[in-house]
């Protein structure tokens, strides 16, 4: 494992244990040449996934996409980074639950609409604004219309 810091290939696990979900290890790794320490986490792979993007290619699964796409969302928002991996590894388990080698683009998305939806409102109208390729104001208004009376009730939008 090379080190962030100084790219060294010379690190040694100091510490090995579950992750809070049970489904991977947390290592504690230090640099022997700078003497940093990191975190990584093992995982197990299960098999191989491909993504159906909108015009029918395929690319390898990429868990990345999913992380920055939230992580844009919740820009300047009170959403915690630890909040927003349990929201990506959630989404993840989610995705590989399904047993499938290949999962369009659009089951995806909306796994991260609904976990946004959840978590700040705002963060999910910016994703859907983007996924959902919203053409004018009158799309947007529509999609916080839906989220104002999603629970059956309507709130009011406050400054």
């Amino acid at each position: 494992m090379k080190c962030p810091f100084c790219s060294s290939d010379n690190t040694k696990v100091i510490d090995s244990r579950p992750a809070d979900d049970n489904t991977s290890i947390r290592r504690r790794r230090q640099c022997e040449d700078c003497g940093k320490r990191f975190t990584t986490y093992e995982k197990l792979e299960t098999m191989p996934l491909m993504v159906i993007k909108k015009d029918n290619s395929r690319e390898s699964y990429d868990r990345s996409k999913i992380e920055s796409g939230i992580v844009r969302s919740c820009h300047k928002r009170p959403v915690s980074t630890e909040s927003i991996a349990k929201m990506i590894d959630e989404i993840e388990n989610e995705i590989f639950a399904l047993g499938e080698k290949e999962i369009p683009t659009s089951v995806i998305g909306e796994k991260v609409m609904a976990k946004l939806k959840d978590v700040d409102e705002v963060a999910y109208v910016r994703f859907a604004s983007v996924y959902r390729e919203f053409k004018d104001v009158n799309t947007f208004i529509e999609e916080i219309g839906k989220l104002l009376k999603s629970d059956g009730t309507v709130r009011k939008v406050t400054k």
